[in-house]
């Protein structure tokens, strides 16, 4: 398993955020089931995950029966509000790792030392990752991680500005969260109008 260094907290559960640390697939699977979800939930999905299938592995996800994990995604408490959905995007996406980067997720970033732009195009090409999605993991590893590539600020666009509060890639405590969520709601309020 690849390891990561920096103890991330995101969820406010302590196992999850210890299994979001020490995973980088997992933290790709988080970020993967950030959406219509609220944050801490979707990044708390990877641990119910690994309770369920006795430890998390990208191996076991991309190999088991693609029915089979779906049914596990959606025992209550479900992975996410679309649970079903969400298991066929983690499945797919334990693939792609598997199959382009040897299920080393990490490499992701780390082979060939990619500059920001291309770790935003390798991260897009991910299943179930668009450009907002991406560029929110490109400040999460930038901000959070330590995976500063030449470049990653412009590549994460608004999220990687310096003292943001507008996404997963900002919070580490309750307080940030809570922030996060503030700037969340007004964002959402502004489109409406």
């Amino acid at each position: 398993m690849d390891r990561m260094a920096k103890k991330l907290r995101l969820t406010g559960d302590a196992e999850a955020d210890k299994l979001l640390s020490s995973d980088p697939f997992a933290l790709l699977t988080g970020l993967l089931l950030d959406q219509q979800f609220p944050m801490e939930h979707a990044f708390a999905g990877p641990r119910k995950i690994a309770d369920r299938m006795a430890g998390f592995s990208i191996t076991k996800i991309a190999e088991s029966d693609l029915d089979e994990f779906v049914e596990l995604c959606v025992q209550p408490p479900a992975i996410h509000r679309y649970g079903g959905s969400m298991a066929r995007r983690v499945h797919a996406l334990a693939n792609h790792v598997l199959e382009e980067y040897d299920g080393k997720t990490d490499a992701i970033w780390k082979r060939g030392k990619p500059d920001g732009k291309e770790l935003l195009r390798r991260v897009k090409a991910l299943p179930g990752y668009g450009e907002q999605k991406a560029r929110i993991f490109v400040a999460l590893l930038g901000k959070q991680l330590g995976v500063t590539p030449d470049g990653w600020r412009e590549a994460a666009g608004a999220y990687g500005e310096d003292g943001s509060r507008r996404s997963i890639a900002d919070v580490t405590s309750e307080e940030t969260l809570a922030e996060v969520r503030a700037f969340k709601k007004a964002a959402k309020a502004a489109a409406k109008k």
